[in-house]
């Protein structure tokens, strides 16, 4: 029996040791070759998607009234991305910046909520993000 319990463990350990050196080639073999190019590439895609989300921040399309994110939250003060998930007073829960964008949208602005995942959404909380970007992250912070 307790040579049985320790093949079992060898077995175990070779299959993990083998799991792991599979794996971890394959993700060297899918990772991501880095080079300055790609970074300028991905920075200046980002530059871009944050000018979108300045554009409707400043700008009456996410809305059903003449009320845009800017008037209450000039250059994105006052919205302090660097502290979510934090409880929202609205909300009545711990929520997430893209929970409280939604909230924007719907009350003050009287718009339709975006999808988590829609261009416009990550644009808002892209431009949001890089206007606090000096902030430390305080998550929960009131």
């Amino acid at each position: 029996m307790f040579r049985e319990r320790s093949k079992s463990k060898i077995l175990f350990g070779i299959c993990i040791s083998v799991f792991f050196s599979i794996f971890g080639t394959a993700s060297l073999v899918f990772a991501d070759d880095w080079d300055k190019s790609n970074e300028d590439k991905w920075n200046a895609a980002f530059m871009e998607t944050v000018a979108r989300g300045e554009k409707l921040f400043h700008g009456p399309e996410l809305g059903g009234n003449t009320v845009q994110c800017a008037m209450c939250h000039p250059n994105a003060t006052n919205t302090h991305p660097e502290t979510y998930p934090k409880f929202q007073k609205q909300i009545g829960k711990v929520s997430t910046l893209r929970e409280m964008i939604n909230w924007c949208i719907q009350n003050p602005l009287q718009g339709k909520p975006l999808a988590y995942d829609d261009p416009k959404m990550i644009a808002l909380e892209a431009y949001i993000m890089f206007e606090r970007r000096n902030s430390v992250l305080t998550p929960g912070k009131h």
